[in-house]
């Protein structure tokens, strides 16, 4: 469902000799954004994932991404995290090793703005709640409504879907299988640590 935007609303008055008569206001709706993609590699110590991150759609979320691509911030980093949970499966991978790779948080784009879903293959930013998203990220094994904004059993800002892989869905399985540790962890994310963690060697756009 894609985010509407409402025009100016536009008056047209008719002065006549005794009267004016003005017409109701007429609310014109913007076209719907439309996809712009932008592929960015994510190689890894098990083989390369491509992703088309959305610009078009879910501008400041791909914006953000891109920042820390374009700064290697990501190089070095880690998938950390492999969450098997029947219906929701994914893998988490982002800037852990020094906060001070960390930009400021952004402002969330929800899916019902964006109208890009949490479905099987797509790349989305994780977070604590309304305004946290930073660099941490999760690519989705399952259709997962309830992290759309407002989906089922969630809440209204849900996680910002921006974009979906279109290369190497294997290599997101090879680490969605690989080992973790029964006790690393905190809360609900215990039993999903991955042990080792699997290395993100280089991320970067593709011309």
């Amino acid at each position: 469902m894609h985010h509407r935007f409402l025009a100016a609303a536009l008056f047209a008055v008719l002065a006549g000799p005794t009267f004016a008569q003005s017409t109701a206001p007429a609310a014109v709706t913007a076209p719907a954004p439309k996809e712009d993609l932008v592929p960015v590699a994510i190689d890894t110590s098990l083989g390369r994932i491509v992703v088309a991150l959305d610009r078009g759609r879910a501008p400041a979320t791909t914006a953000n991404f891109l920042h820390y691509v374009d700064t290697h911030r990501f190089d070095g980093e880690t998938f950390y995290r492999a969450m098997h949970s029947g219906t929701s499966n994914l893998i988490q991978g982002g800037v852990r090793s020094d906060a001070r790779k960390l930009y400021p948080p952004i402002s969330d784009e929800p899916t019902s703005q964006t109208g890009i879903h949490n479905v099987t293959g797509a790349i989305a930013m994780a977070n604590a709640g309304p305004g946290t998203t930073r660099a941490d990220f999760f690519i989705l094994l399952s259709d997962v409504p309830g992290f759309d904004a407002n989906g089922p059993g969630g809440d209204a800002n849900g996680f910002a879907a921006f974009g979906h892989v279109i290369e190497g869905m294997d290599v997101v399985k090879k680490i969605f299988e690989s080992p973790v540790s029964p006790d690393k962890g905190v809360g609900p994310m215990k039993g999903q640590m991955l042990e080792p963690q699997i290395k993100i060697l280089k991320a970067a756009r593709l011309k």
